[in-house]
C-alpha cells in the first residue's frame, strides 16, 4: 500500500466519524498528520495527499539578485579575484551593505564560477613578523620562468619591502650574476634610499659563506658592508622567513607568466614585467594589508619617516668602482632626491677606472712558486734562482727572462685596486703596453683512417675518441690539427667534429698518419637528430633552448635542423618551427635517453 493510499483511508475513516486519537495510533503517525490529510483532502481531493517540497519559498537573507549579478560579472572580467577582493572592489563601487565573503562564495559556486574545495589544514604555527616602517628591511631573491620565443630561459631579480610589500625591484637579466644583482640593488637604492637590513637566502649571488673552505666575500656583501646595511640570511632549506619575497613569485607567476606567451626578447619581458610591477604597487589591493594599495603605505609611511629624520644628514651611497655596468631604468618616480654615489677614490661611478698594467723584477724561489700579491705563478724547481720580470694587468699575468724571452702566461686573478697598492707599496713599476707575443709555430695538420667500433669509439694511440653511435661499423677519416677532430667519410664531407685528445707533436706517430688534404666540406641539406624534452618542456639543439610545452615532458622527438631553422616533430607531425640563432654543430644525433636504456638493459 503507497503513502497516499494510506493517508486516504486514514482521511476516509476520519470522515466516517472515527476518532483522531484512534486514527492515528493505529497508522502511526501524529494527530497533526491526520488533521494536515483531512484539510488538504477536503481542499485538492485526492492529489492533494501527494508529498510536497519542503523548500523555504522566501529566503530574507538571500543577496538581491542584481548584486548577485556584479558579483557574477567582476567574477568574469577578473577571474583571479577572490571573495574578498570582489567584496572590496564592491565596497569601493558604493554598495551597501556589502555581502559576506561566505554570501559572495555562495554566488560564485551557485553560478558555477569556482569549484568547491575543501579547506586547508594548516601545516604549521608560523611566526608572522613585520617591520614598523618602510625601507627597514628589504628581501630580495631570484625567480625562474621568464621564457623567451627562442627557448632562453631568463630570471628576474626581484625585491621587496618588508612593511609595505613595496616591490622595489624587478629586474630581468639573461644571467643573475654578482654583479648583475648588484647593480639591481644599487638602481634601488638610488631611488628608494638605503635600507636599514636586506634578508636573503644562501644564493651565492648575495653570500660566500657556503663557498669552501676558501670562501670570501661576495660583491653584494661588500655593497653591504660598506653602506652600513646589515646583512641576514635566512636558515638552509627554510623558504619560509623569506615568505614575503616568494609569495611575490607566486603572484608573478600567475598573474603575468601564466597568461603571457613566451616574450619576443627580453626587452619585451622587462617591459612586461615593469606595467605588472607599476599595477602591483598602485591599483592592486593586497590582503596582507587589508586591502591597501603597496604604494600608499610606502609612500604614506616615507613621508613620516622623512619628517622625523628630516635634521638628520643622509648618507652617501658607497659603490665599487668596479661596478659601471648599466643599470637597468628605475621601477617609478623617485621618492626623493637620489643619494649622493661616491667609489672607494671618490670618483663618480659613471666613470670607470682604466685598466692599468705594472711590472715587477722578482727571484724565483727555491720552491718554484712565485707569490705576487694574491696570485701563486708555477715556475718549477728548476728555474730557482732565476732573475724574471712579470707584466701584470688585470687581464694578463705574462713572465718574462732577463734577456726577453717569454716563459709563461696566464689569466691575472689580481684588481685594479691591487695593482695599485703594489705601486704604492714600491714593489711595482708602472708599465707600457701589453708586450708583443710571437705567433706559435704552425704544424700542418695530421690525417689518420679508423674504424668505428659498434658502440662509435675510435682509437688514436692510447687515447679512446667517441665520435657518435650512429656512425658505427663506417671507416672514417679523422683530420687532426691538435685542437679539433674533424670526422669526414669518403667524399670528404663533414661529418662531425670533437676535441682532438692528443698534442699535434703525438698526431704525427699516430698508425697511418699522413699529411692532411683540403679542409672538409659541409654537409647539405638538413640534418635530423633526436631530443628528449625535459620536465620543463625544453630541448637543447646546436647550443639553442627550444621551448616545446609540458605536454611533451620526457618524450623523445625528431628534431631536423637545416642552415635557417629547426623543426621539431611528434610522431612524424610537425609541432614547431623556429629560427636558427646559432653557428655551432651537431655533436649528438641520438637522444641521451638511448644511452641511458642501453645501460639498464
Amino acid at each position: 500500500m503507497s503513502v497516499v493510499e494510506q493517508r486516504y483511508h486514514a482521511v476516509i475513516e476520519v470522515l466516517s466519524g472515527a476518532k483522531v486519537t484512534d486514527v492515528a495510533g493505529r497508522y502511526g503517525i501524529s494527530r497533526q498528520s491526520v488533521h494536515t490529510g483531512v484539510r488538504r483532502y477536503q481542499e485538492g481531493g485526492l492529489s492533494a495527499l501527494a508529498d510536497r517540497s519542503h523548500r523555504v519559498r522566501a529566503h530574507p537573507m538571500r543577496i538581491p539578485a542584481v548584486i548577485e549579478a556584479m558579483i557574477c560579472e567582476l567574477r568574469r572580467a577578473h577571474p583571479r579575484w577572490g571573495p574578498r577582493t570582489l567584496g572590496w572592489e564592491m565596497a569601493r563601487r558604493g554598495v551597501d551593505p556589502v555581502p559576506s565573503r561566505s554570501s559572495i562564495y555562495r554566488a560564485l559556486l551557485r553560478n558555477g564560477l569556482i569549484d568547491p574545495m575543501a579547506r586547508k589544514r594548516k601545516r604549521g604555527d608560523y611566526v608572522r613578523w613585520e617591520r614598523p616602517e618602510p625601507m627597514q628591511l628589504c628581501q630580495m631573491d631570484i625567480m625562474g620562468g621568464v621564457l623567451l620565443q627562442d627557448g632562453t630561459e631568463c630570471k628576474l631579480i626581484t625585491g621587496v619591502d618588508d612593511h609595505s610589500r613595496f616591490c622595489v625591484i624587478a629586474s630581468v637579466v639573461a644571467r643573475p650574476t654578482g654583479r648583475q644583482v648588484c647593480a639591481a640593488f644599487a638602481t634601488a637604492m638610488r631611488t628608494f634610499g638605503v635600507p636599514l637590513e636586506v634578508l636573503t637566502d644562501n644564493g651565492k649571488q648575495f653570500t660566500g659563506r657556503f663557498g669552501g673552505p676558501k670562501a670570501g666575500e661576495v660583491l653584494f656583501e661588500r655593497v653591504c658592508r660598506e653602506n652600513g646595511i646589515r646583512l641576514r640570511h635566512t636558515q638552509p632549506r627554510t623558504p619560509t622567513t623569506t615568505g614575503k619575497i616568494e609569495r611575490f613569485h607566486q603572484t608573478v607567476r600567475r598573474e603575468l607568466l601564466d597568461d603571457e606567451a613566451p616574450f619576443a626578447s627580453m626587452n619585451a619581458a622587462q617591459e612586461a614585467v615593469d606595467a605588472f610591477t607599476e599595477h602591483y604597487n598602485t591599483a592592486r589591493p593586497h590582503q596582507a594589508l587589508e586591502m591597501a594599495f603597496p604604494a600608499d603605505r610606502f609612500f604614506a609611511a616615507r613621508a613620516g619617516q622623512q619628517q622625523r629624520q628630516q635634521a638628520d644628514e643622509a648618507l652617501p651611497l658607497r659603490l665599487p668602482a668596479s661596478l659601471t655596468m648599466a643599470i637597468p631604468p628605475p621601477l617609478s618616480q623617485a621618492v626623493s632626491a637620489p643619494p649622493e654615489v661616491i667609489t672607494d677614490d671618490e670618483t663618480p661611478v659613471t666613470e670607470p677606472m682604466a685598466l692599468q698594467a705594472i711590472e715587477i723584477e722578482r727571484v724565483v724561489p727555491d720552491s718554484g712558486n712565485l707569490s705576487v700579491g694574491r696570485q701563486q705563478v708555477w715556475l718549477g724547481p728548476d728555474r730557482a734562482g732565476l732573475a724574471i720580470t712579470l707584466w701584470i694587468s688585470a687581464a694578463h699575468l705574462h713572465v718574462f727572462t732577463a734577456g726577453g724571452g717569454r716563459l709563461k702566461t696566464v689569466a691575472s686573478r689580481l684588481t685594479v685596486k691591487d695593482l695599485a697598492a703594489l705601486v704604492a707599496s714600491g714593489a711595482a713599476r708602472p708599465a707600457g703596453p701589453a708586450p708583443v707575443l710571437e705567433a706559435p709555430r704552425h704544424r700542418p695538420a695530421i690525417e689518420v683512417d679508423r674504424l668505428v667500433s659498434s658502440i662509435g669509439i675510435v682509437s688514436l694511440a692510447s687515447q679512446a675518441l667517441c665520435i657518435g653511435a650512429h656512425l658505427a661499423g663506417q671507416r672514417v677519416t679523422l683530420r687532426l690539427d691538435g685542437i679539433t677532430a674533424q670526422v669526414m667519410d669518403g667524399e670528404r664531407t663533414l661529418l662531425r667534429a670533437v676535441r682532438c685528445p692528443l698534442p699535434i707533436t703525438e698526431c704525427g706517430r699516430l698508425r697511418g698518419a699522413r699529411r692532411a688534404g683540403p679542409p672538409p666540406t659541409a654537409p647539405t641539406g638538413p640534418v635530423t637528430v633526436q631530443r628528449t624534452v625535459s620536465i620543463r618542456g625544453t630541448i637543447m639543439v646546436v647550443g639553442q633552448k627550444i621551448q616545446v610545452g609540458r605536454v611533451h615532458a620526457r618524450k623523445i622527438l625528431d628534431v631536423v635542423v637545416d642552415d635557417t631553422h629547426i623543426a621539431i616533430h611528434a610522431d612524424g607531425e610537425p609541432i614547431r618551427v623556429v629560427s636558427r640563432t646559432t653557428t655551432q654543430e651537431i655533436t649528438r644525433i641520438k637522444s641521451r635517453a638511448h644511452t641511458k636504456q642501453r645501460k639498464t638493459s
